[in-house]
């Protein structure tokens, strides 16, 4: 006799993902690879503790799992990489991670990178989808050389992939996106990829692989549906988080507004 698998249910637990990278990260898997779930939204840097009644931390995101199995007890994950594996893990059918060991490996590097390291830029410039800076943007050396970083990493992921795929007889596996096809490494970096538009940060230091890569994300569909979302959630006032707007307001030379809806990334 065959019994079927319970049928499995997500609720993302999350903030406003026009500001949030943590939730952005895992709501561009889900969207990007069609997975069902149920948002639940909260404003959690307004209000304060909102998120404890869903997530132990009281952090988003959570991805709360429930099966229509009333002996299984619903299981609630915190963390974004947390998150990430465990879709890769539920969903093994889904280029979550690259196949090749060997770039999978990698991969799981760059994500650990920028899941616990890039202080500096995280911390001076807040992730803002509709924002826009222009002007002198004060940037110090710690700032400098995490962006030199950060584009080194695109850039080698990229070389390196094409020349492993090759080496493989795989290139079809190459969509130009980290790891070859879309993943967690881009999902986790596409959040990156708002603050050198939002700030204009440099790309002087970025090589030709790592500037095709951010044009592939920019120009790819579901992930420009995502941004038209953003754009929605500020039809909202109870999305707005004022300590993410206008954080230059104090230096003379820098002056805040909104990126235009026809922004294009040029090479």
């Amino acid at each position: 006799m065959s019994h079927s698998s319970p049928r499995v249910q997500y609720q993302l637990i999350g903030a406003h993902t026009r500001y949030s990278s943590w939730t952005a990260r895992i709501e561009t898997l889900l969207e990007y690879f069609s997975i069902p779930y149920t948002p639940i939204t909260l404003n959690v840097v307004v209000n304060k503790g909102s998120a404890l009644p869903y997530s132990p931390t009281g952090f988003v995101p959570a991805l709360i799992v429930t099966t229509d199995d009333a002996s299984d007890a619903p299981l609630t994950i915190t963390d974004s990489l947390s998150i990430a594996e465990y879709l890769a893990e539920s969903h093994p059918n889904l280029p979550l991670w690259p196949k090749d060991a060997r770039l999978r490996a990698l991969a799981r590097s760059a994500v650990a990178e920028i899941h616990s390291g890039f202080a500096e830029l995280r911390n001076t410039y807040g992730c803002n989808f509709l924002g826009q800076y222009s002007g002198s943007i004060p940037i110090n050396e710690k700032a400098r050389k995490e962006i030199e970083r950060m584009l080194t990493i695109w850039g080698d992921a990229r070389k390196v992939t094409a020349q492993r795929l090759k080496k493989l007889g795989k290139e079809n596996e190459d969509e130009g996106f980290l790891f070859g096809r879309f993943g967690i490494a881009d999902a986790f970096f596409w959040v990156v990829l708002w603050r050198f538009r939002t700030y204009n940060l440099p790309l002087d230091t970025a090589t030709p692989e790592a500037l095709a890569w951010m044009k592939k994300m920019w120009e790819d569909p579901c992930l420009e549906k995502l941004g038209e979302s953003y754009w929605k959630q500020a039809e909202d006032p109870q999305s707005l988080v004022p300590v993410y707007e206008d954080i230059f307001k104090d230096v003379p030379s820098v002056t805040y507004g909104r990126v235009t809806k026809d922004w294009e990334f040029r090479v």
